[in-house]
This record gives C-alpha cells, sequence and structure tokens, in this order.
C-alpha cells in the first residue's frame, strides 16, 4: 500500500456481523483482550471485531479450515490465539510502527498458523460440525462429560447465536453483581 492511499474504513451505516467487511486500523493503539473480564457491551464489540478480522485473515491468506475452522468462536483456546494473533496486527500495522513491523507479524504469523493446527486438532471442530474440546479428568476429579458432534448448517448464524448468548450471560453475571452492591457504601452485601 502506498503512502499516500488511504486504509480501507468500514462504512458507518450498516452492520456486518459476520465480517465480510475488510479490517480497519481502530483510532487508539490495540491494547490486550482479557476474554475473562470483558464487561457485556466490550464482549460484544470484541467479538465483532475479532470476526471480522478472523474473516478476513481466512479469505486473505486462503486458511483452511485446518488453520481457521468456522467455529473458532466455539473453542477458547482459538479464541485466544486468534484475539492474540489480530492484536499483534493492529500494532504492527499502525502508522506509528516501524516498517519492518508487518515482517516480524508475518513471521509471527507462521509460528500462530502451527499452534493453530495443533489447537483445531486438539479441539476436533471440523469444517461443517463441531464439538466441545475434550477435558482430561485428574485424579480425584469427576470424569469428563462424553463429548457429540453437532451438526452447524449455517455458520454466521452460529457465530451470532453464540455471541449473542456470550454477552447475555456476561450482562446476567453484571447484573447480578450489582444487585449485591450496597449503594451507600459501594460495598457487597454478604
Amino acid at each position: 500500500m502506498a503512502e499516500n492511499e488511504a486504509i480501507p474504513e468500514f462504512e458507518e451505516t450498516g452492520e456486518d456481523p459476520v465480517g465480510e467487511r475488510d479490517p480497519v486500523l481502530p483510532p487508539e493503539p490495540p491494547h490486550p483482550i482479557n476474554w475473562n473480564l470483558l464487561t457485556a457491551d466490550e464482549a460484544e464489540a470484541e467479538w465483532l471485531e475479532l470476526n471480522r478480522w478472523v474473516n478476513w485473515l481466512r479469505t486473505t491468506y486462503g486458511l483452511p479450515a485446518s488453520v481457521v475452522p468456522p467455529f473458532w468462536h466455539r473453542h477458547s483456546e482459538l479464541v485466544w490465539e486468534l484475539s492474540a494473533l489480530h492484536l499483534h496486527w493492529l500494532a504492527a500495522y499502525d502508522a506509528e510502527q516501524n516498517a519492518s513491523a508487518p515482517l516480524g507479524w508475518h513471521r509471527d504469523f507462521a509460528d500462530a498458523r502451527q499452534r493453530l493446527r495443533d489447537w483445531v486438532a486438539a479441539c476436533g471442530t471440523r469444517l461443517d460440525r463441531d464439538r466441545p474440546t475434550r477435558q482430561t479428568a485428574w485424579p480425584g476429579e469427576d470424569p469428563a462429560e462424553p463429548v457429540e458432534e453437532t451438526v452447524i448448517e449455517n455458520r454466521d448464524e452460529d457465530f451470532v447465536a453464540w455471541m449473542l448468548a456470550d454477552v447475555a450471560a456476561r450482562r446476567q453475571a453484571e447484573n447480578e453483581f450489582y444487585a449485591n452492591l450496597d449503594p451507600s457504601t459501594g460495598e457487597l452485601h454478604g
């Protein structure tokens, strides 16, 4: 991309929940995403942004489902890996970054592709079906629940439903937390 060329931006008028547009660099510096600590609103924004970027990544680089499967969002190991890769990409392509930063990103992307292959093989997600990642019970723990594959016919519908369920669970946890706060002291009720 030439120096004077603009980076493509999303139109402000329209939703793109499944990520069919090119990614855009945010107006603020990228920051690590701790998926465990996001509020409902933050999670919704991060899910949509990560989904857009993953769609861009897989189509731009022609990545097979063995590297980026359609149901990556159902597997925390893939979410964390792809989220970190996205953050690294944002930083590497920041206008204030050194001109060689994209080469570093591509070098790290090669390593990440191998890790993604390993995660995909371990979790068992496939092109048209998914199953929860198998968990190994340690001595003294109850045996892990058996896992079954689910055929998923529409990836985009599944993503939106998954994201909305995650956002709803976070919102419920927030509401329960705030319901236990004493408004006069800000302390939690016993």
